[in-house]
C-alpha cells in the first residue's frame, strides 16, 4: 500500500533519525524505506521497561504507513502500548546483510547492509477489522499467500494475540555498499580482501509428522 500523491517523497530527518557517524549512508527517502520494510519480516522492538532497556525479536508487517508489530496479550509492554496516555515509546528497527566486506585490515572490516530505523509511539490494535487485517498482513508478509491457506485465529486464540501499530513518520535507512576501504599503505599487503556476499535462503519445505497423506506442497512455498 502506497500514500496519496500528496504524501511527501521523504520523511523529515530529527535529531533522533540523524546519525552521527558515516551520515553519507543515511536516507529519508520514503520508497527506499519501504523497500527495506517490505524485504523482512523480523523486527527488534526496543522500549524502556521498569528503567532499563529491552529489546524484543518480533514480526511485523507495513500497511501504509503503519508497522504492525505482533506479539502476546501476556507480554506487559504490549499490554502498556494500550495505555490512555499516549502509547508507548518505542523503537523498531529492521536489518538486512547483504555482504561481509573482508579488508586487507582486521580494522577495516565491515557489513554491507540495509537497514530502517523507526521511532515513535506503540498503540495497541483493539478495533476488530483492524486486528485481523493486520494479522493477515504479518501471515502474508512472512509468506506471501498463506493467509487464505490456513484456518484464521478463533476467538480464544484472538484473545491470547496482541498486535500493536507503530506510525511511519519519524523514520530513518542507513545503506552500505561496495567493497572494502584501505589504508594505502596496506594495499601490497598479501591478504585476500573483497567482498562475502550474504543471502537469505530458503530449504525445500519439510512436512509435519501428521500431515495427511498426498497433501501437496503449496505453490507459494514451492515458487521461493
Amino acid at each position: 500500500m502506497t500514500g496519496s500523491p500528496s504524501t511527501p517523497t521523504t520523511y523529515a530527518p530529527t535529531p533522533r533519525t540523524t546519525g552521527s557517524r558515516a551520515r553519507e549512508r543515511m536516507a529519508y527517502d520514503r520508497e527506499l524505506v519501504h523497500a527495506i520494510l517490505d524485504e523482512g519480516y523480523l523486527c527488534h522492538l526496543g522500549f524502556v521497561r521498569d528503567g532499563a532497556p529491552v529489546v524484543l525479536p518480533t514480526l511485523y508487517a507495513r500497511v501504509g504507513e503503519r508497522l504492525y508489530v505482533h506479539g502476546s496479550t501476556g507480554s506487559r509492554p504490549l499490554r502498556e502500548a494500550g495505555r490512555d496516555d499516549g502509547g508507548m515509546p518505542v523503537c523498531v528497527t529492521v536489518t538486512h546483510v547483504d555482504g561481509l566486506v573482508l579488508a586487507k585490515s582486521a580494522f577495516h572490516h565491515s557489513v554491507n547492509y540495509r537497514s530502517v530505523v523507526a521511532h515513535g509511539l506503540a498503540y495497541q490494535v483493539t478495533e476488530h477489522e483492524e486486528r485481523l487485517m493486520a494479522l493477515d498482513a504479518i501471515v502474508e508478509n512472512a509468506v506471501p499467500g498463506r493467509a487464505e491457506d490456513s484456518r484464521r485465529a478463533n476467538p480464544k486464540e484472538l484473545a491470547a494475540t496482541a498486535v500493536v501499530r507503530v506510525d511511519l513518520e519519524e523514520v530513518s535507512a542507513k545503506v552500505r555498499s561496495g567493497g572494502p576501504s584501505e589504508e594505502p599503505e596496506d594495499l601490497d599487503l598479501p591478504y585476500w580482501s573483497g567482498v562475502l556476499p550474504v543471502s537469505p535462503a530458503y530449504g525445500a519445505p519439510i512436512p509435519a509428522d501428521d500431515l495427511a497423506p498426498g497433501t501437496p506442497v503449496p505453490g507459494y512455498l514451492t515458487a521461493r
